[in-house]
């Protein structure tokens, strides 16, 4: 008797199952179940359909719930997400349910913008491909803008856009032009993008000034980031209402400290003292050390004007050639600001040391100061350094105590990394000149230990309460334990070079592991990799109502109290410290936490905008440095290529992969490597390299190095500038202007 063969062939046999699967409803199935429904039950069909279902339960398109039954993914046809838009056409949606990110093509987008809630279509898997969605409705639209060049012509206006999220310009009725002209920097909103059309129109919010000049760049940058470049006219003006209000009454009920030796110790450039340091000699021969924060919400109000400003800034902003403050001039460099020879409002934490340099007590206490010097770094580090100078025994006594403080948090676990920052010297008109180094010298870190005191005895004396008490709601800056996968590789990296590192254990026997190991491997050829290596592992501080402590210091109770000037954290904080000692209950928990993660993201924001505005300046100085040598550090390894940062400057710059001409390079993720497949010649993070500059994109950002060793030999500038106008971003730029031509037509 012959076998009973399948119906179907194989392609038609698998269509067959994949149009069963995508009709299934959620509803769970074996092979048998199908081989019945689409009349298959020959025993070589069945084995083919029960292999095709492990081939695709293996591939991740349906799930096997028990042995042998299978379910289709649990996703709707469609599902709501957030939309990430990129110039480079890979658009994607971030669906809300599961967080997975889905291919979104152009012609599918409805036009939505990065950061648009949409609801879309997830079209059926198939076989060996990436799903797919297809925007259907936008439902909630963020309000964006995009920064850009004006281009002005006889008829119609358009912006070339600077942003990574648009690829296409952006056209603007010569109406809606706000007076801007060709070469203007510009911020533009966007006010209609027509399905038929390939470009958005929209509208000039402001014109920052010409394109290339600093002032205008340096705001471009802000508004990149939606982050302000000018104070509102009205919140100066409230702010110059407020006086300084230091009455005998004001002064009677606060403890008068201003008979005793206080001074400031700030960068030279500084205008906003928002700390001192007093110390006096007691009866007893102890030693009371105070730290006097400036007292901004005495004259900054809950919900006024100028707190709904700094609410929303959350924090100053520190760029290169600038500082945008949280709070008004008229408070944050004068009336709040701890200058010399003025009576101030502070509050402060007071200390008492024994003759051992041992902590005894603290109190807590509003405060009237006048600081009797102004001392920039410098001037504390040389009598540090020398032993003379005004308020000589003062310094040196709290140098003495602030060492001791910090050997004793060492000791506790504190994480030791050394911090050097990059500074330039700007000339009148914006431009680098030089650069400078930063490091942390012994009066840096005077300063530091008390700070970092006062804020932890802050937030130990509000979260610290009896058993059985419950902790009032509290603003805490919080760190979590690093990243146990990148801590595990960096151990596994780490014995290669003969080095152990812990990665199970208490945080203190972990962070003492990781410090021996920073302090092994100093001046180690090893040293960059791994020190490099040692900070990624480590986790993003953050502002919380929820403590878990600061890993990164050892503390189990922190918080920010010591920068209210800068910082609006800071201000929550010495208003609920307030609030507490005087017995009120506790505040809205929800909302406080609302607003911790304001001031978490607005930091962020902040840094990245600080970081943008370094790299538009290392451009700029290296832009007349093309075709000029120099000694780095491969300091990132991707896909794309090698991040290199320059030992006599730290300006950092890419060797794109594809100019490693002598093989094709594989990245080696696990070990932070290129490796050369027919050689295995390997590029690693840490590894010093020889480069020339290729490439200085001002409007990018973005440096670009080429190798210089015995594979790579330096180029001249001649074969450098024909590199360049072969290179892609100049042919797609020549697309551009061909587009607007045609569009013209």
């Amino acid at each position: 008797m012959a076998k009973k063969t399948s119906k179907k062939n194989g392609s038609t046999l698998r269509a067959a199952v994949d149009q069963y699967i995508a009709s299934s409803n959620n509803s769970s199935f074996n092979y048998k179940q199908i081989s019945t429904a689409i009349d298959e039950k020959s025993a070589a069909a069945q084995r083919a359909i029960a292999l095709y279902l492990a081939e695709l339960a293996f591939d991740g398109v349906i799930d096997e719930t028990s042995p042998g039954r299978y379910m289709a993914p649990r996703r709707s046809v469609t599902a709501t997400g957030i939309f990430s838009r990129r110039s480079n056409g890979k658009n994607s949606v971030i669906i809300d349910d599961d967080k997975q990110e889905i291919f979104v093509a152009e012609r599918n987008s409805m036009h939505a913008l990065n950061g648009d809630r949409v609801e879309v279509a997830i079209a059926a898997r198939v076989r060996g491909r990436e799903p797919e969605a297809e925007v259907v409705e936008i439902l909630e639209k963020k309000d964006q803008t995009f920064i850009g060049t004006l281009k002005v012509d006889k008829h119609f206006a358009y912006l070339l856009t600077d942003s990574k999220y648009l690829a296409t310009d952006i056209f603007i009725p010569k109406s809606k032009l706000k007076g801007g002209k060709t070469g203007d920097k510009a911020v533009v909103r966007i006010s209609n993008w027509p399905d038929d059309a390939k470009n958005p129109q929209g509208e000039v919010i402001d014109i920052l000034g010409t394109a290339g000049e600093n002032n205008a760049e340096i705001h471009a940058i802000l508004a990149e980031f939606g982050l302000p470049y000018r104070y509102p006219e009205s919140v100066e003006k409230a702010a110059a209402r407020i006086d300084a209000g230091i009455t005998p009454e004001v002064v009677a009920r606060r403890e008068d400290m201003r008979g005793v030796t206080t001074f400031t110790i700030d960068p030279k450039d500084a205008k906003d003292f928002d700390d001192a340091l007093s110390f006096r000699k007691l009866p007893d021969g102890n030693v009371e050390v105070g730290v006097h924060i400036a007292d901004v919400t005495y004259y900054v109000r809950p919900d006024t004007i100028i707190d709904r400003e700094a609410r929303e800034r959350a924090t100053s902003i520190y760029l290169v050639d600038r500082v945008v403050p949280m709070l008004p001039e008229h408070l944050s460099n004068g009336i709040c600001s701890l200058r010399p020879d003025e009576d101030k409002l502070t509050f402060s934490v007071m200390f008492e040391f024994d003759k051992d340099g041992k902590l005894k007590s603290h109190h807590i206490a509003r405060t009237v100061t006048r600081s009797d010097r102004r001392f920039t770094y410098e001037e504390a580090q040389e009598i540090i350094e020398t032993g003379k100078g005004d308020y000589a025994e003062e310094i040196l006594a709290l140098d003495s105590l602030a060492k001791k403080l910090r050997a004793a948090r060492f000791e506790n676990s504190s994480v030791d990394f050394d911090r050097v920052e990059v500074r330039f010297d700007i000339d009148e008109n914006g431009h680098p000149v030089d650069v400078f180094f930063k490091e942390s010298k012994d009066a840096n870190k005077l300063i530091e230990e008390f700070m970092l005191l006062a804020n932890k005895t802050v937030a130990s004396t509000i979260g610290l309460v009896p058993k059985r008490k419950k902790a009032k709601a509290f603003v805490y800056r919080v760190h979590d334990a690093p990243d146990a996968e990148r801590l595990a590789d960096l151990a596994t990296l780490a014995k290669v070079f003969g080095y152990k590192l812990k990665t199970t254990g208490t945080p203190r026997e972990i962070n003492r592991s990781l410090n021996k190991m920073l302090q092994d491997v100093k001046e180690k050829p090893e040293e960059n990799l791994l020190s490099v290596l040692a900070v990624r592992c480590m986790a993003k501080a953050v502002y919380t109502t929820k403590n878990i402590g600061h890993y990164g210091l050892g503390f189990d109770f922190y918080t920010h109290f010591t920068s209210p000037i800068r910082r609006y954290p800071d201000m929550m904080v010495h208003r609920l410290l307030d609030r507490y000692m005087n017995g009120g209950r506790s505040v809205n928990l929800q909302k406080l936490e609302d607003e911790c993660k304001h001031s978490s993201d607005m930091e962020y924001l902040a840094a990245t905008a600080e970081r943008a505005s370094i790299k538009y300046k290392q451009v700029e100085y290296m832009a007349d440095k093309l075709g000029d040598v120099f000694t780095g550090m491969i300091s990132g390894v991707t896909e794309w290529g090698l991040y290199v940062e320059l030992d006599d400057n730290k300006c950092e710059g890419l060797v794109p992969v594809r100019d490693l001409a002598d093989d094709y390079y594989d990245f080696d993720a696990r070990n932070y490597s290129l490796v050369g497949r027919q050689f295995n010649h390997r590029y690693r993070l840490g590894d010093k390299v020889q480069v020339q500059v290729a490439r200085a994109d001002l409007q990018k950002k973005q440096l670009d190095f080429a190798l210089v060793d015995d594979k790579h030999p330096a180029k001249s500038p001649a074969q450098l500038a024909a590199k360049k106008s072969a290179h892609p971003q100049q042919e797609k730029v020549g697309n551009r202007k061909k587009n607007r031509k045609q569009r013209r037509r």
